[in-house]
């Protein structure tokens, strides 16, 4: 496990990606788009000043995201991402309206806690009643060489989420390189797909905590697309993609959202297969889908992000 598998030709790579950069996209597409990016965002907040009244501000927000009717309605996010401690006041904020409940774990962002202390805040996160845990791998263990112990603990992750959907991150920007992205991806998928029957979307393959630059870049992403392509042409099996971090634009978002439907096909545009990591992207995507829907922007202030 970890071998010298898909060497990546990282010119051609840098090729791929830059080229759905240039695709143009129709107006009507792109309000649909859209739409659908806000339908695929989750939510985040990882702050130490976080704090429930902020968490619930954060919930409202993702529950109506466009503070301005419109003719059609606009979808809430997929889900709310917060730390363990905040799972019931997140919980409770969204009970029965269809966004989900995320939390990171495993010693968020850096990973560097005892396994067994990774897995208490696990088992704690689910049993506040997280819908999906966001894990972290030790990059150090991977770059280490340690292939078999960053497996061993996303196997270890995974047999106490049981029903919780799992998203791996794998910390793109410290893995440098794409041999070692596409290598990481390739080692994440086949240690949680390992003498088990995971359903479509039970486990994402995610790019980047946020906290380390560069991180979902076109090529990152690309990687791990590719890499779950090929996992579905071998199993038929469907697993998510998460990029996360530094997709400020709607720009980006869409071009991300053709590299998924020219990598991956139509069945990836859903929330089920593909999320977007960037709480402050919702605000341009909602200036973006007023100025389509009406003509002209709104200030910042009335669509930004609490």
């Amino acid at each position: 496990m970890g071998g010298d598998r898909h060497p990546v030709d990282a010119v051609m790579l840098a090729r791929r990606a830059a080229s759905f950069t240039r695709r143009s996209i129709k107006a009507d597409s792109k309000q649909s788009g859209l739409r659908l990016a806000i339908s695929m965002l989750d939510l985040t907040t990882l702050e130490g000043a976080d704090s429930p009244e902020l968490v619930r501000a954060l919930c409202q927000r993702a529950i109506h995201p466009c503070p301005i009717s419109l003719d059609k309605p606009v979808p809430p996010v997929a889900a709310v991402c917060v730390y363990p401690r905040l799972v019931p006041v997140v919980r409770e904020a969204l009970l029965g309206t269809g966004v989900l409940t995320a939390s990171v774990a495993t010693s968020f962002p850096s990973g560097q806690s005892p396994l067994d202390a990774r897995l208490a805040e696990t088992e704690a996160a689910i049993a506040a009643g997280a819908d999906e845990i966001d894990m972290v791998i030790s990059r150090g263990a991977f770059l280490s060489g340690r292939f078999d112990e960053v497996a061993a603990e996303v196997r270890a992750v995974q047999d106490l989420c049981g029903q919780t959907h799992l998203k791996v991150i794998l910390e793109t920007g410290e893995l440098a390189t794409p041999d070692n992205i596409r290598r990481c991806a390739d080692l994440v998928i086949e240690a949680a797909s390992r003498e088990r029957d995971l359903a479509d979307g039970a486990l994402f393959v995610k790019t980047s905590t946020g906290k380390i630059s560069p991180a979902a870049t076109m090529p990152s992403v690309l990687l791990l697309l590719e890499a779950v392509r090929d996992h579905f042409r071998a199993t038929g099996v469907r697993i998510g993609v998460k990029p996360a971090g530094g997709i400020r634009k709607s720009k980006a978002a869409l071009h991300m959202l053709v590299m998924v439907r020219e990598t991956l096909g139509q069945d990836w545009l859903t929330p089920k297969l593909f999320r977007i990591g960037a709480s402050s992207l919702l605000d341009d995507l909602v200036r973006q889908l007023l100025w389509t829907s009406r003509g002209h922007y709104a200030a910042m202030h009335d669509v930004a992000v609490t």
